[in-house]
């Protein structure tokens, strides 16, 4: 079983790939689609969850979306019919790093998905690219909420504090309009569920050669959050409008 699957997996009780609860989700959608009628992009939409909750919530919206995975696309095209938004859904399969639009967009998403341009500030770059006049871009990213264990630095790379994190955005010439920082109980119930549906899809098939590997890969990972990083990990969540334009 690939890393890819694996993460399907992990996240079926979960499926915004991120430390948020719905409404958290719910309250940055509103706050980065003001008026209900804006183009969106998500840079590195995987199964296309945020597109397709604001979507079903606005019928005025059309969106696209970015990834390599294929079998993520297809995911995020049947949820798309089941909801009846396909038509207002693309989907393009390539490195976000390389997608190109003939139109601007007014939210650009890019939400735990920094590390496909290298970082937070190149994402901010690429989703300055393709922002239309007075867009947003909603972004999340991990910061270090205590000192971290070299382990903890080498899993998760070099992040700043969370005041220093904000300081970067705006000297970099944004403006945070609304902002969330993931409570203890959204970290802890996204690595519950992800680690949780790993370990049950291994315990409800047992016959399966991929089991014991997939219990394993659970089991470690459950491991790592709590010895490695649990106390020191945090996840922020910025609406962003650029200072000057």
């Amino acid at each position: 079983m690939n890393r890819e699957q694996i993460s399907g997996i992990a996240h079926a009780d979960h499926p915004i790939k991120s430390p948020l609860d719905d409404d958290s989700v719910r309250r940055l959608l509103e706050r980065g689609l003001p008026r209900g009628d804006e183009r969106v992009l998500d840079l590195g939409c995987g199964s296309g969850e945020w597109l397709l909750r604001a979507l079903a919530t606005r019928p005025d919206l059309h969106a696209e979306g970015v990834d390599i995975s294929e079998d993520a696309l297809a995911q995020a095209r049947r949820e798309a019919d089941r909801l009846g938004v396909r038509e207002r859904l693309v989907l393009h399969h390539r490195e976000a790093a390389d997608f190109a639009s003939p139109q601007p967009f007014d939210l650009v998403v890019s939400v735990g998905a920094t590390h496909a341009f290298g970082g937070l500030l190149p994402t901010l770059a690429a989703a300055r690219e393709h922002l239309a006049p007075g867009g947003r871009v909603l972004i999340g990213e991990g910061f270090w909420d205590r000192s971290p264990s070299p382990e903890a630095v080498e899993m998760f790379g070099d992040l700043a504090d969370l005041a220093t994190t904000v300081d970067l955005v705006v000297a970099d010439g944004w403006t945070p309009v609304h902002g969330h920082v993931s409570t203890r109980g959204e970290l802890d119930a996204y690595e519950w569920a992800c680690w949780g549906s790993l370990a049950s899809w291994a315990l409800d098939h047992p016959a399966d050669p991929d089991s014991g590997h997939v219990l394993a890969t659970a089991t470690a990972r459950r491991t790592e959050w709590l010895r490695t990083y649990r106390d020191a990990w945090g996840f922020v969540s910025l609406v962003l409008r650029q200072t000057s334009s």
